[in-house]
C-alpha cells in the first residue's frame, strides 16, 4: 500500500479521491456518511481503479457500502446490497457489507475454553453466539489510518473481556481495488492475552445488480469435497462428511436454485443454504474457494482466499417484508448471497477444526480476493 505523506503530490492524490490523509497524528478522512450512535462522525471512502471499477467503504463496521464492476457489455452496476445513508444500516441490522468479529458465524451456547478457562461470551441468537454478539465488530466504529485512491486502512481496538472474549485486540483490516478487477480485503489482529479470532466481510452480492431479483439463477461453484453439518441451530456438529451425492456438492457450476427447497434435512434445518464449506487447499497461499456467474449480466466473480473455509447462505432470512435499499432499490428473500470466508464456525468447540486461536507475539493475517470478470467473448 502506497501511504499518503504530508508532501504537495499525495495531498492532490488524497484531494482527488474525496478524502484528507496525513502522516503522524493527523487525521485520515473521507466524506461524512452520518453519525453512529455516540454521535461521532462515520466517513465513507470511495476507491477505484483505471478500469471504472469503483468500491466505497464506510467506517462503520468497516463496511463495504458499494461495488460497481461492468456486466457484458461494459456498463458499470452496483453488486452488493446496501443503503445510501448510516440511518438505513442502522435500522436494518443484517451485517450488510460490515466486517463480523471479534468471531464470524456462530459458537454453540455463547461459550467456549481456552487455557482451562471458560469463557461466556454476547448470546445474539437464542442461545449461541452470532458474529461477535451483541454488539460486535460490525457495530463498531473504526479509525481510518491509511488511505488513497486505490485502498483505504482500517483499525479498531477491541478491548479485553468485550463481548466476552479475552485479551486486548489490535484489528486492522485493508480495502484495495486492483487494476484486474479485484477487490482485495487483508487482515490482520494482535493481541495481547491468549483469544480467539476470526474475521470476515458479510457483504451480500447479486450479480445482476443489487435489487435486481434473486440469485435462484445464479450458477455457483465451490471447491471444496466436504463441510460441516449442523444441528438445528446450525451449530456444527464436529463432523466433516463428503459432499458427493447431497445437494450440498457444488463441485461443478449449479444453479443455486435447483436443489434449495429440496428435502435434504441440512436444508430444512438452515431454510436454504446456510453451511461452512471445507475448502480443498493444495497450497496455503491464495486459493479459488467459488466461483459465482450470473447469465443475465454476464458478471462472473471468483472468490480467492487464504482461510480454510467459506459460508454460503442464500438469503434466507433476508425480509419478506422487503428492505428498501439504495436508489430506492427492493432487497426481496434471497435476493442476495453471501460467501463469507472463514475458519469454521464453532472451533474453539471442536478440537478437530483448524484453530483460531491466537497468543501475544503471534499476527493473525487472513487475505480475500473479489476477482471479476464476464463471460464476454
Amino acid at each position: 500500500m502506497r501511504i499518503l505523506t504530508l508532501g504537495t503530490c499525495a495531498l492532490a492524490v488524497a484531494m482527488l479521491s474525496g478524502a484528507a490523509a496525513l502522516v503522524g497524528d493527523a487525521k485520515v478522512s473521507g466524506a461524512p456518511f452520518g453519525k453512529a450512535p455516540d454521535g461521532r462522525s462515520v466517513e465513507l471512502f470511495t476507491l477505484t481503479n483505471s478500469k471504472g471499477m469503483e468500491a466505497r467503504i464506510m467506517t462503520w463496521g468497516a463496511g463495504l457500502v458499494s461495488l460497481k464492476v461492468p456486466d457484458a457489455q461494459g456498463h458499470p452496476g452496483d453488486v452488493v446490497l446496501g443503503f445510501d445513508d448510516l440511518d438505513g444500516y442502522l435500522k436494518h441490522d443484517f451485517f450488510a457489507g460490515k466486517v463480523v468479529g471479534r468471531y464470524a458465524n456462530r459458537i454453540g451456547q455463547a461459550r467456549f475454553t481456552l487455557d482451562g478457562m471458560e469463557y461466556k461470551i454476547g448470546a445474539n441468537d437464542g442461545r449461541n453466539s452470532l458474529h461477535g454478539g451483541k454488539a460486535g465488530f460490525d457495530k463498531r466504529l473504526w479509525t481510518p489510518i491509511r488511505a488513497d485512491r486505490h485502498s483505504v486502512e482500517l483499525q479498531y481496538k477491541s478491548a479485553d473481556g468485550e463481548e466476552g472474549y479475552p485479551g486486548n485486540l489490535l484489528a486492522t483490516v485493508r480495502y484495495s481495488v486492483t487494476d484486474d478487477n479485484e477487490l482485495r480485503i487483508d487482515y490482520t489482529a494482535t493481541t495481547d492475552k491468549d483469544t480467539v479470532v476470526n474475521l470476515s466481510n458479510h457483504s451480500y452480492f447479486n450479480l445482476g445488480g443489487a435489487g435486481n431479483g434473486t440469485i435462484l439463477d445464479e450458477d455457483l461453484q465451490i471447491n471444496a469435497d466436504h463441510f460441516t453439518p449442523v444441528t438445528k441451530e446450525l451449530i456444527p456438529t464436529g463432523e466433516l462428511p463428503t459432499v458427493a451425492g447431497t445437494p450440498m456438492d457444488f463441485r461443478k457450476p449449479t444453479r443455486i436454485g435447483e436443489r434449495i427447497d429440496g428435502a435434504y434435512e441440512q436444508l430444512k434445518f438452515g431454510g436454504g443454504y446456510d453451511h461452512n464449506w471445507v475448502l480443498n487447499k493444495p497450497t496455503p497461499g491464495l486459493t479459488l474457494a467459488a466461483r459465482l456467474h450470473d447469465p443475465r449480466s454476464g458478471r462472473v466473480m471468483e472468490v480467492l482466499t487464504t482461510e480454510p473455509g467459506v459460508q454460503f447462505y442464500s438469503g434466507n432470512m433476508m425480509s419478506r417484508q422487503q428492505v428498501t435499499g439504495k436508489a430506492g432499490h427492493v432487497y426481496v428473500w434471497r435476493g442476495a448471497l453471501c460467501l463469507e470466508t472463514q475458519h469454521f464456525p464453532d472451533s474453539p468447540n471442536h478440537p478437530n477444526f483448524p484453530s483460531t486461536e491466537l497468543k501475544p507475539g503471534q499476527t493473525y493475517r487472513s487475505t480475500t480476493v473479489f476477482r471479476f470478470s464476464t463471460d464476454r467473448k
